[in-house]
């Protein structure tokens, strides 16, 4: 598959979120099969493009290409001139957000707000398409609520003012990560365009991504809070795709490894304070489903020195060894609701 001039390892992608889809986890993401990640969103309000939190967000030193940055706001000439500044510092695609359901994005009438004004919609996408020489795509949900889906009318308009490819999460704003993704409206859209279309919502595991992409016809499966703990989701994903086989649960002396690396590579990027902060919650993720993986978070979650956050880790996975060479952990149903995901974003502020 390819974005653009960009050919991509395969069509397993990492979805962009705040707070968690910060550089390390992208690259650990990719390492672990992943063909695809993009940054979590970035203001497009000028003001804040010099912040802390902001150069962050943007920051794909030693990224393996192609490095995508997603952009948010509501002002065409803003979203323009942040697509044009996120270039220059090395953006090989952008990707605009039109998809996020949180309210404090939503009340600025960014993110999925946006599909309430469609001439609005054009006109940012005209806009941001017309002033950078790379690749522009677009993630969105499937209308504002269930009386006012317009997924057809946007897809439309977006292959017409040059948008490379679209990413559908199936799920209206007003649904939030709630009920079932609607499978049938991200076909309907794959039917209507002739650029690629990402099927987002609900892919949790190897089998319901092969599902997905049998009832859709998308060319390729954006995976979101299922790779949150468990990054290796991408390599099963990909793997039962190419070979209709699973892949065995990882060792747990290589997680054990994996998490020395991440947590390593999160205290570099964040700093000490804000980065054994910021830790917990990926750690929070990886034990979620292992033995004695809640009363291990609540002690973590008191530790506010990194090395001992490490040592903390390595312990607990010595322990998992006592159950075997595998991790030993139950399907999860990711399920999350609007506040959980506000919660994440405010972690990384």
């Amino acid at each position: 598959m390819k974005i653009g001039p960009y050919t991509l390892a395969n069509n397993v992608f990492v979805a962009p979120m705040a707070g968690v889809t910060d550089r390390p986890f992208r690259q650990l993401c990719k390492q672990l099969g992943a063909g695809y990640a993009v940054s979590e969103m970035a203001a497009s309000n000028p003001r804040l493009w010099a912040t802390e939190k902001s150069t962050r967000r943007t920051n794909h030193d030693g990224e393996m290409e192609p490095k995508a940055v997603q952009i948010a706001g509501a002002d065409p000439v803003m979203l323009a001139e942040c697509a044009k500044f996120n270039v220059e510092r090395g953006a090989q695609i952008i990707d605009i957000n039109m998809g996020c359901p949180v309210k404090k994005v939503c009340n600025s009438w960014c993110g999925s707000a946006l599909l309430q004004n469609e001439t609005l919609v054009g006109e940012i996408l005209d806009a941001v398409v017309a002033v950078v020489d790379v690749p522009v795509t677009l993630k969105f949900r499937t209308g504002w609520d269930r009386m006012n889906k317009n997924a057809l009318r946007i897809a439309r308009m977006a292959e017409s003012a040059g948008i490379a490819m679209l990413t559908l999460h199936g799920r209206t704003r007003a649904d939030g990560y709630r009920g079932e993704a609607e499978y049938d409206t991200i076909a309907a859209v794959k039917a209507a365009v002739n650029i690629p279309v990402v099927a987002n919502g609900d892919i949790t595991t190897p089998d319901k991504a092969k599902l997905v992409l049998q009832l859709t016809k998308a060319d390729a499966v954006m995976i979101g809070r299922a790779a949150q703990g468990r990054p290796w989701i991408c390599r099963e994903v990909d793997h039962f795709l190419r070979t209709g086989e699973y892949l065995a649960p990882p060792l747990v002396t290589e997680v054990q490894a994996l998490m020395d690396e991440h947590l390593r590579a999160h205290y570099a990027f964040y700093g000490e304070y804000l980065g054994v902060r910021t830790a917990r919650k990926h750690i929070g993720w990886y034990v979620r489903d292992l033995q004695g993986g809640e009363a291990f978070r609540k002690g973590m979650n008191l530790l506010e020195d990194c090395e001992q956050q490490l040592a903390a880790v390595q312990a607990f996975f010595d322990r998992q060894k006592a159950y075997g060479e595998r991790l030993q952990y139950a399907v999860q149903s990711y399920e999350l609701d609007e506040s959980q995901g506000y919660e994440q974003q405010k972690l990384a502020a």
